[in-house]
């Protein structure tokens, strides 16, 4: 991983928090938790965990839950 995945108790440390669990988080769970709109969330997906922490996030479609997302090793 990059540099740091952000300062505790941040929107940006909770999201990568979330990324990080087994069964990783929807767009909507996200959109919950941080106050943030949808195409926000997307894009701090592709801007400052790609390009700046240097995770890689991956996605896979969960039947009833739609698109989940987590980062990966």
């Amino acid at each position: 991983m990059g540099t740091d995945a952000g300062q505790e108790g941040t929107k940006q440390a909770l999201l990568v928090g979330m990324l990080g669990r087994a069964q990783g988080a929807t767009i909507d769970e996200i959109v919950a938790a941080t106050g943030w709109q949808p195409y926000t969330v997307r894009g701090t997906f592709a801007g400052a965990l790609k390009t700046q922490l240097e995770l890689t996030v991956a996605s896979e479609k969960v039947e009833g839950l739609g698109r989940v997302y987590r980062t990966t090793s």
